[in-house]
């Protein structure tokens, strides 16, 4: 039996989404600065599809019922949208956002250095 007409137009579709988005697109490739420091674009994917189809029907007498004719369509998005970028120097990672509401991330940037310090102040209370 051979392979029904929408089958062909979805497997189509989803070949060309797979190869507009894979890994590389999420994370980007990293870029060297010159004093050694690697920045990589970080984004997020949305994507849509959506594929479609029918027979057209007959009346007996014009097409002996038989190889119906198939009218069908397929249709697919996609959103790319920046989010981050990921800063990997000698001494640090930080995470960059886009938009400029980023309290939490910049909390996390943060975390390591106020924990040395509540750390340095605690040991400094103990030895007194």
């Amino acid at each position: 039996m051979a392979d029904h007409p929408i089958e062909k137009l979805m497997d189509t579709a989803m070949t060309n989404i797979k190869s507009m988005v894979d890994v590389n697109t999420i994370v980007g490739d990293p870029v060297e600065t010159p004093d050694g420091s690697v920045i990589i674009p970080i984004s997020r994917v949305s994507f849509g599809f959506a594929a479609g189809g029918g027979e057209l029907k007959f009346s007996s007498n014009e097409n002996g019922g038989e190889n119906k004719p198939f009218a069908g369509g397929s249709g697919a998005g996609v959103m790319l949208t920046p989010e981050a970028f990921l800063v990997v120097s000698k001494d640090q990672i930080r995470l960059l956002p886009v938009n400029n509401n980023a309290v939490a991330e910049r909390l996390i940037n943060i975390a390591p250095e106020l924990l040395q310090q509540i750390q340095n102040i605690l040991e400094k209370n103990c030895k007194e």
